[in-house]
């Protein structure tokens, strides 16, 4: 299976990038392809529909690997309740044609508890692209995203980081499960 994780952060070492790293480590490790496209460092333009933005190379590059992808996941910071503006951008570049019948896993690292308000914006923006929204979601907060900071070198261990693992590991089993089924089953028709 081809999975697209797509990091809606504009921060270099942004936790919710690196949960998604993460991510794409556990999949391909299960013999899956996993491409990250970092929108931090691929930025978009501003979507504009009145103007003709299909020349350029990062929106190019993103069109192609969301038309390839089997599944989909999103990550993204949560800001003020909110996803953050690249991914929303990133989302308005895109259409059904990039999300119809794949399965969608919403992924969130937010500064306090958990980043609830991000995800259920995601499920919702997922269902007018006519995904399909997996029934779990992985958010990280507070203490939890220490596993993911950047200024610890790699992924550090902290109290409560197996917690945090065998979370993420769990969804993710639970996500590939679903990819494989609903992928099965197109090629089957």
């Amino acid at each position: 299976m081809n999975i697209v994780i797509l990091a809606g952060s504009n921060r270099k070492n942004a936790t919710s990038t690196r949960l998604g790293e993460y991510a794409a480590e556990i999949i391909r490790a299960q013999g899956h392809e996993a491409h990250l496209f970092n929108l931090y460092e691929k930025p978009l333009p501003f979507y504009a529909p009145d103007e003709k933005q299909d020349t350029d190379e990062h929106l190019a590059a993103l069109n192609a690997l969301m038309l390839a992808a089997d599944a989909v996941i999103l990550s993204s910071p949560e800001y003020h309740g909110s996803i953050s503006g690249v991914l929303k951008n990133a989302l308005d570049h895109l259409s059904q044609a990039h999300f119809s019948g794949k399965p969608v896993l919403s992924i969130s690292s937010a500064g306090g508890a958990v980043g609830v308000s991000s995800l259920t914006q995601m499920q919702t923006m997922v269902r007018n692209l006519h995904g399909i929204n997996a029934p779990e979601w992985i958010s990280i907060g507070g203490a939890q995203r220490r596993r993911f900071e950047a200024a610890l070198d790699g992924y550090e261990e902290f109290e409560g980081s197996q917690d945090v693992e065998d979370r993420v590991q769990r969804v993710l089993g639970s996500f590939l499960n679903l990819a494989q089924t609903l992928t099965a089953a197109k090629k089957a028709l």
